[in-house]
């Protein structure tokens, strides 16, 4: 689990560093806010919206050495964004990179699930952090190479996805292993249900798809998807425009949020197995709107401690909504992860992207005021799924949610 956590990190620099070189992109080229926002469209298309794709794809055939390629293909795109001078070029040049990021996470989530055993959302937190780990790196690089060496220095993020390559492949073999030992799991552990029912006389029906739940699940995670993609592109400019502080001041707002949420992904997970994955999430919900409340209210402190303690509330429900994603489509896992990884996650960056104009016309800050709201619309799709112990049987459940007597049965 510690190395797809660490190939996660690298793979996900690509989509960290794209909001973060969006102030040295404008202002090298004059671009708009609207220019700027098309920019982490073209991540967020490529990257997000096809994982469903490759998940389906993967689904019907394991493709592990997507891995490998797509670190290749992540590290060419970006790397290339420095030397170019329009913004169709820079457009192209970030799609090709998020099509390597794409083909990496469903088979990554995947090899993930196989790994976490019976603690998904702890096993699942531990992979996501590294993502989480993997935004907050990328301003952090942009910050240490395209900062004092000026756009040039963009070759030197293609660094991460060469190592992660090499990561990956050598690999491949380990999780080849890893997933034939899940799936004599899986088989000998239906075959001992079966003998169950043999000899009870009861019947026993494989997982079903529980597709209305995914959906509502689904708008949720697009509602936290947009609060996510609008902070992460308007915020370095509006520290630099609106707050009047440097590109550095900007940067550093952005990694807090980074690194809060990562920290918070690591104790979401424990939490979720304790507590149950749907309280943890409503807890998030409740929480968001009120602390971006306070965001835009403050100064340059103020807002990165409040930016902060959203990424940690927020972030931290990334791997939760993967893990419940599978759980409502157990026969479909690559589709679940490229629809709460992808799809779902896309959609906040094509809000970002047609927020662009509205930046251009009222400010930065304008695209933030309009998504205070937006928890409360996570907040009524996470009240409407189904409760954790309607659907789960009593010994699956976390601890906290069994009755007296499982609590005994299990010790």
């Amino acid at each position: 689990m510690t190395r797809l956590a660490v190939a996660h990190a690298l793979c996900d620099v690509y989509q960290g560093a794209v909001p973060a070189l969006l102030p040295f992109l404008l202002a090298a080229h004059g671009w708009s806010y609207g220019t700027g926002s098309l920019l982490v469209l073209a991540a967020t298309l490529s990257s997000s919206i096809v994982q469903p794709v490759f998940g389906h794809l993967s689904d019907k055939r394991p493709a592990p050495w997507l891995m490998p390629a797509g670190f290749v293909v992540a590290a060419v795109g970006l790397s290339v964004v420095g030397f170019v001078d329009s913004p169709t070029a820079a457009f192209v040049a970030v799609l090709v990179s998020g099509l390597g990021v794409a083909a990496f996470h469903p088979e990554g989530s995947r090899a993930a699930a196989y790994a976490a055993g019976e603690r998904k959302a702890t096993g699942m937190s531990y992979f996501s952090v590294g993502g989480n780990a993997g935004w907050a790196l990328g301003p952090l690089l942009v910050l240490v190479t395209v900062l004092p060496f000026g756009l040039h220095a963009t070759l030197l993020l293609a660094l991460p996805g060469l190592a992660g390559a090499v990561l990956t492949a050598r690999d491949l073999p380990r999780l080849r292993v890893a997933r034939a030992r899940a799936t004599a799991h899986a088989t000998a552990t239906a075959t001992a249900l079966a003998a169950k029912a043999d000899r009870t006389g009861r019947t026993s029906t494989p997982p079903q798809d529980d597709w209305r739940a995914f959906g509502i699940l689904t708008g949720a995670v697009a509602a936290r998807s947009i609060v996510y993609f609008v902070l992460m592109t308007f915020v370095p400019l509006y520290f630099v425009d609106v707050l009047h502080t440097s590109e550095a001041a900007g940067e550093t707002a952005l990694i807090a949020y980074l690194v809060a949420g990562a920290i918070g992904t690591l104790v979401g997970g424990r939490l979720a197995d304790r507590f149950g994955r749907r309280p943890l999430l409503l807890a998030s919900f409740t929480l968001q709107a009120p602390l971006l409340i306070l965001f835009l209210l403050g100064g340059p402190v103020l807002a990165t401690v409040a930016l902060g303690l959203v990424g940690l509330i927020a972030i931290a429900t990334f791997s939760i909504s993967v893990v419940m994603g599978q759980a409502y489509l157990p026969n479909h896992l690559g589709v679940a992860s490229g629809v709460t990884l992808g799809l779902a996650i896309g959609v906040g960056g094509l809000a970002a992207a047609a927020m662009g104009p509205l930046a251009d016309a009222a400010g930065p800050k304008a695209p933030l005021e309009l998504i205070v709201l937006l928890p409360l619309v996570g907040l009524a799709c996470v009240r409407a799924l189904p409760r954790e112990d309607d659907r789960v049987a009593p010994e699956q459940r976390p601890r906290s949610l069994r009755p007296a007597g499982a609590l005994r049965a299990t010790g």
